[in-house]
């Protein structure tokens, strides 16, 4: 083997070295597109936490806010709907799951779905779990919310009662900041 071919192999690993690295950037800015638009959007990223003025909010009502594109049901319950919730018999539902994010895995009691001790605020989302649609409130057989596409009855406590849906209604993570404002998220 003489020099002169020795210099040739030297040449031609770096050409192949060369190609590979140049290969490897152009895979990865044709990919980086593809896989940035994974990530959220800024509009739900601006949507991820948000605060409630609940100031307006007397008992017996609810208002409905949009949080990342869904809407939540915040209502001031009175003493009759917690009293209504508070006497269900868990065993009696059909989902026995609180559905809580704040709390996690629990039994289905109001005292488990209720944002505050005293049962007042409760905070769900408005998103029947059978198809998705969105439940009138103050509505159905148990006093609660009634989703007329399919006839999917909850009680005052945002729990499935009677009908196709699976499920009760979930409770998104939530909190007071003061006395007249909740966090979302």
């Amino acid at each position: 083997m003489s020099h002169a071919d020795d210099h040739q192999g030297t040449r031609r690993d770096f050409l192949y070295y060369a190609t590979a690295g140049a290969g490897a950037v152009v895979t990865g800015a044709a990919v980086w597109p593809l896989v940035n638009q994974m990530n959220p959007s800024a509009d739900v990223l601006a949507l991820a936490s948000i605060r409630v003025d609940i100031s307006a909010v007397a008992p017996g009502t609810q208002i409905t806010v949009l949080w990342q594109g869904k809407p939540v049901f915040i209502r001031s319950r009175t003493e009759e709907e917690i009293a209504e919730a508070r006497a269900v018999d868990v065993s009696d539902l059909p989902d026995a799951d609180a559905n809580n994010e704040n709390i996690g895995p629990a039994p289905a009691t109001d005292e488990n779905r209720a944002l505050t001790e005293d049962g007042q605020w409760l905070v769900q989302m408005g998103v029947c779990t059978h198809l998705g649609c969105v439940p009138l409130g103050d509505a159905g057989d148990f006093h609660g919310w009634f989703c007329p596409c399919h006839g999917s009855h909850y009680d005052t406590s945002g729990r499935i009662r009677r009908g196709p849906a699976p499920r009760n209604l979930p409770i998104p993570v939530a909190s007071f900041v003061d006395e007249t404002t909740i966090q979302l998220g």
